[in-house]
């Protein structure tokens, strides 16, 4: 098993409220399955809005066999997180995952 760190870019078409914002983080956080801390070695900000733009991106961690795998597993918690926020795949759509980082076996 490799350690991927996968961007996934999305769009939100609804309001995020402060606490939401909270809330998504942290349940964006159990996406490092070793508790490596890759992120915060490599300053992985889990949750970027871009200015003036309803665009943002997800950076999360993931153990899997291949990058595949790492892409589908980054695209579920990505929206079981979002939905646990009450964001639905209509209001916060997702692009494709990309693996921008691999932290080796």
């Amino acid at each position: 098993m490799t350690l991927y760190v996968v961007t996934i870019p999305g769009t939100l078409l609804s309001g995020l409220t402060p606490e939401a914002r909270k809330e998504l983080v942290r349940a964006l956080r159990g996406s490092d399955p070793r508790e490596t801390d890759l992120g915060v070695a490599e300053d992985l900000d889990l949750l970027t809005f871009y200015p003036d733009s309803s665009a943002f991106s997800l950076r999360l961690e993931v153990e899997a066999a291949d990058t595949a795998a790492a892409e589908t597993q980054a695209r579920d918690l990505a929206t079981g997180a979002l939905s646990s926020v009450g964001l639905s795949a209509d209001a916060a759509p997702l692009g494709d995952p990309v693996i921008t980082g691999i932290a080796g076996a």
